[in-house]
Parts: C-alpha cells; sequence; structure tokens
C-alpha cells in the first residue's frame, strides 16, 4: 500500500547452573548437526584455532580427601581423561599452567605459578605426563596466575578460554577478578570457566565475578560439570533472531545485524538476516560464553543490551523492528542534480539520514521530519511512515531562472512569504551571469555594483518561477 504526500509551495519552516549431562563427544556431534542445518546463505565460522588453557591449582589444600581420593588426584585424573578426548579435535590446542606447587607452605611464595605445558595441537600426552610428577605444595596465588595466562596465549587471532580447576580463594592479596576483566577487555580471552572443588559457600561470590562460575559438590558433579564446560568451549550454539512487526510478528527481515562482545565492546559477528526456505529467520551459530550486545541496523538502529545463550539449547531472541518505506518524488521532469533530503526523527535535530529523490529508503515505523535541500529549503513535518507501507513526499519540479548583470556587485535572491520576504541564497559576485534552480513561486532579486558608491544605486526587480520552465532577467 502506498500512502502520498504531495508538498505544496507554501511550506511551514521549522526549527535488554543448567547442568547438561552430555559427553564431550555428543556435544561435538550436536554441533555437527546442528551446523548442518545453517544456511549457506550465512558467512562461514572462521577457522580460527579454539585454545584452551587449564589453569590448575595444586595449592596444599589440594592434598586434602575428596570421596574416592584426594582432590588433585581426582582433578588429575579428569583432566587427563578429558584432554585425551579432545586430543585429535581439529582446530584445538591445549595448555597447562599451574600454580602453588614448586614451592612449600608455609612460607608463602606468591611468585608460585608457572607454565607447564605449552600451546600445542596434539600435546594431551605432554599435559598428562606433566600431571603425573606435580606434588600440591604451596600457596594459592590465582590472581597473578591469571594474569600469566594472558601472556601465555599466541598473539594470533584465535578463541582463547581459560578453564580454572580450584578449591580455595585467593590467598597473595591479587584481585582476580579485575584481572580477568582486564584480560576480557583487551580481547585476549573469552570470560574464563571457573570450577569449584568443594569451595565453601561464602567463598562462592569471589569467583562469581572471575568468571562462569560452576560449583562441583562433590566428585560426580565434578566430572558431570567439566564435561559441560568442555562442551561449551569446543561448541557454538545456535540462535534464531526474530525482527518483530508492528503487529507481533517475526517477518522483518534483510536488516545487517551487529554481535559485540559485552565484556570487551568488540565486534565478533555480523549477519544479514535471511529467512529461510520455510519462511522462518535462520539459524544462525553463537557462541554460549559471551554475552552479546546485539544492534539490528535499521533506521533508526534498534539495540538489544544483553543476549544470552543456552548452552547447547537454541535461543530465540526477539528485536522490535516494525518497518515502512520512504519515497522522495519530484513532480514532472526533475531539473535537480541529485537533489538530496535530511531526514530527522520527529522533534529532533541530529540528523538521522540522507536520502536521494527519486529513491526508497526504509524507516522504522514512526514520525519524522524532513528537510530538502532545494531553493529555497521546503521543510515537512511529521511524516508518517506505517507498518509495511510505502509514503511518498512529492515537492514540485523546479523552474530555471538566469541573473544577467551589466558589471560585477553584490545581490541577493529573496522569496515573498505574505507580505515580507525571506532570504534564499546570495548572488556569486564575480559573475555576470548566473542560473539558479528554485522552487515555483514569487521572488525579488536586490543588487548593487560593484563600483557603485551609493546605497540608492541598490536595484530591486521582482520576478515569477513557474515549474518546468526558464526565464531571464537583468539587473541594471
Amino acid at each position: 500500500m502506498t500512502i502520498s504526500r504531495y508538498i505544496p509551495i507554501a511550506n511551514k519552516q521549522t526549527s535488554h547452573f543448567h547442568l547438561l549431562k552430555k559427553s564431550i563427544i555428543l556435544g561435538i556431534t550436536c554441533l555437527l548437526m546442528l551446523s548442518s542445518n545453517v544456511s549457506l546463505a550465512q558467512i562461514s565460522e572462521p577457522k580460527e584455532p579454539t585454545r584452551i588453557m587449564f589453569l590448575l591449582d595444586a595449592s596444599q589444600s589440594m592434598v586434602g580427601r575428596w570421596e574416592s581420593g584426594t582432590k588433585y588426584d581426582i582433578a588429575q585424573r579428569l583432566l587427563s581423561e578429558i584432554v585425551d578426548s579432545i586430543n585429535n579435535v581439529n582446530n584445538v590446542e591445549m595448555a597447562l599452567r599451574v600454580y602453588g606447587h614448586t614451592k612449600n607452605y608455609p612460607p608463602q611464595d606468591c611468585d608460585d605459578t608457572r607454565l607447564e605445558v605449552p600451546f600445542a595441537s596434539g600435546n594431551a600426552y605432554a599435559i598428562k605426563k606433566k600431571l603425573g610428577v606435580i606434588k600440591p605444595s604451596g600457596t594459592t596465588p590465582i590472581a597473578m596466575s591469571i594474569e600469566e595466562c594472558g601472556k601465555d596465549f599466541p598473539d594470533t587471532k584465535g578463541r582463547n578460554i581459560i578453564i580454572i580447576i580450584t578449591d580455595g580463594i585467593e590467598e597473595c592479596d591479587g584481585d582476580p577478578c579485575a584481572v580477568s576483566y582486564a584480560l576480557q577487555k583487551k580481547g585476549i580471552v573469552l570470560k574464563p570457566f571457573v570450577i569449584g572443588m568443594g569451595i565453601r559457600d561464602d567463598f562462592i561470590k569471589q569467583f562469581e565475578c572471575v568468571g562462569n562460575y560452576y560449583d562441583a559438590g562433590n566428585e560426580e558433579s565434578f566430572r558431570t560439570i567439566f564435561n559441560v564446560v568442555i562442551s561449551q568451549a569446543l561448541n557454538n550454539t545456535t540462535a534464531q533472531v526474530n525482527l518483530i512487526d508492528a503487529y507481533g510478528k517475526p517477518t522483518e527481515t534483510n536488516v545487517n545485524m551487529s554481535f559485540y562482545d559485552n565484556n570487551n565492546g568488540k565486534l565478533v559477528h555480523n549477519f544479514v538476516h535471511t529467512m529461510n526456505a520455510k519462511g522462518v529467520p535462520d539459524t544462525v551459530p553463537l557462541d554460549p560464553s559471551i554475552d552479546y550486545r546485539i544492534v539490528a541496523h535499521t533506521l533508526p538502529p534498534v539495540t538489544l543490551d544483553s543476549a544470552g545463550l543456552n548452552p547447547g539449547k537454541h535461543t530465540t531472541i526477539g528485536l522490535n523492528t516494525p518497518q515502512g518505506d520512504l519515497f522522495l518524488k519530484i513532480t514532472g521532469t526533475n531539473q535537480y542534480k541529485k537533489l538530496k533530503c535530511i531526514i530527522r526523527k520527529d522533534g529532533e535535530q541530529k540528523t538521522l539520514h540522507v536520502q536521494d529523490f527519486s529513491t526508497t529508503q526504509r524507516f522504522l515505523v514512526g514520525t519524522y521530519d524532513l528537510e530538502v535541500l532545494c531553493l529555497p529549503r521546503l521543510y515537512v513535518e511529521d511524516v508518517e511512515i506505517a507498518q509495511s507501507k510505502t509514503t511518498t513526499v512529492e515537492i514540485p519540479n523546479p523552474g530555471l531562472i538566469t541573473i544577467l548583470t551589466n558589471s560585477k556587485g553584490y545581490g541577493s535572491i529573496y522569496k515573498y512569504n505574505k507580505d515580507e520576504i525571506e532570504w534564499v541564497c546570495d548572488l556569486t559576485t564575480p559573475l555576470t551571469k548566473e542560473t539558479l534552480v528554485l522552487q515555483p513561486g514569487q521572488y525579488k532579486a536586490v543588487y548593487r555594483p560593484t563600483l557603485a558608491r551609493k546605497s540608492i544605486y541598490t536595484v530591486e526587480q521582482d520576478f515569477i518561477v513557474s515549474s518546468g520552465a526558464s526565464k531571464s532577467i537583468t539587473l541594471k
């Protein structure tokens, strides 16, 4: 449907802990099944590596008993199984950093952290071998260890993840939360995973700001949680973004959507919204470890401040983006060269968009003010854009007026507005012949030769401009 609006000559001028008991292999299989449904129209996922840093607590408290053995023995056994299971996964690199194992406690040595196995693919044997010779003995420098992890990652682009396994809190006056946040803000790592082994309830809050915290109260839940974390670290989940129209239906599409990481503000993805063959919003692969800010690049843009994903589950995200079209038209033959129009939201001075005449542009449903950049300016207020309709704003075809003078001088063109005249433009001083494109109406030219030394030599001449017509006047 089209809504037409013709603009007459006389216009008024106006100033937004779920445990998944799946094995790692099942998680990878699900990813492959989900990704097979991703449309070819989508941008392919980057083939950059996923790097997993295992940051293991080997402080003296890890020799404490925990069901079937010491905490360290249980962590060593399960971590060995984990690295074995992902050793041959494509584009995955692993590393091992340990703290609290090179010095005894007491005395306390807060520099007790060391990269034991650097990043490489297929290095599960090296990690297991190192785990077998480590003996818990020292203190717990968590903040310093996280900071050192940031230096362990290669400088090349990749999806960098830290998985912290610990049974205690910071003991060296560091601030793990601040260090973790700084690494995320710099884009060095994604939000870390923290697996607590029987940590006291009053200590848990100290880890929630470090990363995605999972509390393992017993050996069985420790195994389940570790598998969940690995699945999240390796696998994307899927999401469907619904662009909602004015009737609450997900019918809007063909809009670019930018996905930003809320932790560091960096751009992660761009996806042009697509409807699949069934007329349903297409599925996009996203990292469940990231809290996204989504910007739909409509005019004006629509932002969802926070979009968290459910790992391993399809997530539906909605943004209200009802849209209609604005068509700018000139009556008759167009005498202008690329005439433009400034579009502003109703009541705002900020320019939203500059649109060419004879073009159609989509806008969010609402009211807008237009400023047509012709001579004289035309101001069109309260233009309504309705859902799925085209609003046409039409202006008259201009006329041509040629100003001739016998000598160089100073002059201006004015337009009659009832009993007053309003300035339109100045004449170009060095020229004795000038052609202007003006909207139809009644005008006055005022001119004084450069050599004339008295104001009484000012020349005035009225003239009329008609649509599609051309004429000339001489100012003597």
